[in-house]
């Protein structure tokens, strides 16, 4: 089978969506019956990405589209060319790793998205008005288009089937992130200066589900009521967003400037030390798709305090300190991690439902099943039955071609 994997993104660091399309990339390459894989990404994300894949492999291509930056671009981009290349490429299916605009008559075989959040109804914040009804509107036509929606969670599954029942109940199946544990660990050089100080350690993008500024109340209280170490600090790893103004702001104002460092960008190796090395994970979010970050912890070996909301509950179950969000929420939340920290460090935990031959099968049984369903209509037999009874489960392109 020939895949396409369109991964084009405005992203210029590592994100949640560059992360799992170079995942089942990896996970894609583990099947003989795979016999192309094609990634394409923009020009700026094209370095990042291989280095994510990390792969040599000559059934794997990589490839860097010709693309001016800009939401309008890419857009287009996705509606006028993605079919095109599609066909030059031949394609067995399409896979779009996140919901974008679909001219779904134009292409020549199968559609499969993938569905990370419901945030454009459920985070407004994180768009801005009037934006976030553009978002609503692309999400709206993209699921109804596509053959299959591949739901990165079960609590992202339901919360789409209590959202559109009639438009995509029957054509939704969870098929998980990959997530496995890496090997190697490498101290980013920032930490450098730190001498050793004991650090908590958060993995977000500065936007309002993401809690921050929670996050920040909560670090305050505990150094104010030398609850922790004096010398502790608060890492912050994830993209500038539409809250860092403000998470800049309540550093300054509340003398955390000392304890707080932001940073983007950094390697999977470096992470990985990070959370191997940190104290906790502190993950307040108020809503997520998946939780990429309680996951990677988990595969650490890390001490982990999060928000009680149904994607941490799914991935982390007894192994994790949950906080419920409310009135009293920073007081608890400072609780849970002096509690956390009275605790031995885990050990690891295998997830072997996260593994990269486990995801690879599911993904391939749904590739399988729309593909032996489509039709040129665009519609296809496979609406009248929902996924749960299916078995387990150069047109455009630069020079710029990696193997």
């Amino acid at each position: 089978m020939r895949v396409v994997i369109a991964a084009v993104s405005s992203n210029a660091h590592m994100s949640g969506v560059s992360r799992h399309a170079a995942n089942v990339v990896r996970c894609l390459l583990t099947r003989s019956d795979v016999t192309k894989v094609h990634l394409l990404v923009s020009p700026w994300e094209y370095k990042y990405v291989c280095e994510a894949v990390s792969r040599r492999d000559s059934r794997l291509h990589v490839h860097a589209v010709s693309l001016r930056p800009g939401t309008l671009h890419r857009n287009l981009w996705y509606y006028r060319q993605l079919p095109a290349i599609a066909t030059q490429l031949k394609a067995d299916v399409v896979h779009v790793s996140y919901p974008s605009p679909i001219q779904r008559r134009a292409f020549h075989c199968p559609v499969v998205v993938t569905l990370h959040d419901l945030y454009p109804y459920d985070v407004p914040e994180n768009f801005g008005f009037p934006k976030v009804l553009f978002n609503r509107l692309v999400l709206q036509e993209c699921l109804r288009s596509a053959d299959a929606i591949a739901c990165v969670s079960e609590s992202t599954r339901l919360s789409l089937t209590a959202r559109m029942p009639e438009a995509i109940s029957n054509k939704a199946i969870t098929v998980y992130n990959c997530v496995e544990a890496s090997v190697t660990a490498v101290k980013p050089s920032f930490l450098d200066d730190w001498a050793g100080d004991p650090f908590f350690l958060c993995v977000a993008q500065h936007r309002r589900n993401k809690n921050i500024l929670l996050l920040l109340q909560v670090f305050k209280e505990l150094l104010s009521g030398q609850r922790v170490p004096s010398p502790s600090r608060l890492l912050i790893v994830g993209m500038s967003g539409p809250e860092t103004a403000q998470i800049n702001h309540y550093i300054r104002e509340s003398g955390l400037k000392q304890h707080v460092m932001l940073e983007s960008g950094i390697t999977d190796s470096e992470l990985q030390w990070c959370y191997r090395n940190c104290e906790a994970l502190l993950a307040p979010s108020a809503i997520e798709g998946f939780g990429l970050p309680v996951a990677e912890a988990l595969l650490a070996g890390c001490r982990i305090v999060c928000s009680a909301i149904p994607a941490f509950s799914e991935l982390g179950g007894s192994l994790c300190r949950f906080v419920t969000l409310g009135p009293k929420q920073v007081e608890e939340f400072a609780s849970a991690v002096c509690d956390a920290l009275k605790e031995r460090r885990p050990s690891p935990t295998a997830l072997p439902k996260l593994c990269a031959t486990v995801i690879a099968e599911q993904y391939m049984h749904l590739y399988n099943f729309v593909a032996a369903t489509f039709t040129l209509s665009g519609r296809s037999p496979a609406f009248a039955r929902p996924f749960a009874q299916v078995p387990s489960i150069a047109e455009g392109l630069t020079g710029r071609s990696h193997k």
